[in-house]
């Protein structure tokens, strides 16, 4: 099943980043994930795809200025794992790499995986999930 959720956060506290992109195909990774980042300030909107085709399709309607600044980015899914997500990526206009930094995720501990990752031009960081406040608040990018 692939849902889309948005979640604008109405607070006072600034966030340090404007919107923020979840792709997993977890649900529950994807709630807490988006609690975590809600509670940490880390965003003031924070939208959830569970399809990776799902996010693509998103990203390339999406105006260049309401474009995500970071996307979480989980490697296994079905369908469309990460690292296809990534292959599809590097299609799209230049402005939207320049926009969009991606954060890959994984319960892997796979050091394949990671060298992967850490190949990829667009790869800012390789998380293992779920999220934590202390990973977080590190995050600068």
């Amino acid at each position: 099943m692939n849902t889309q959720t948005i979640t604008q956060k109405q607070t006072s506290t600034p966030t340090r980043y404007g919107k923020v992109l979840l792709i997993d195909d977890n649900s529950m990774d994807n709630y807490i994930n988006k609690k975590i980042l809600e509670t940490g300030h880390f965003a003031s909107c924070v939208i959830s795809y569970q399809g990776a085709p799902e996010a693509l399709a998103y990203l390339k309607k999406e105006n260049t200025e309401d474009l995500p600044e970071i996307i979480f980015l989980d490697i296994n899914m079905p369908i469309m794992d990460g690292f296809q997500f990534l292959d599809a990526f590097a299609e799209l206009p230049a402005a939207i790499h320049q926009k969009c930094k991606i954060i890959m995720l994984s319960t892997s501990e796979s050091f394949k995986d990671l060298n992967r990752a850490n190949k990829n031009p667009f790869v800012k960081k390789f998380l293992n999930k779920p999220l934590s406040s202390p990973v977080i608040s590190a995050i600068k990018i």
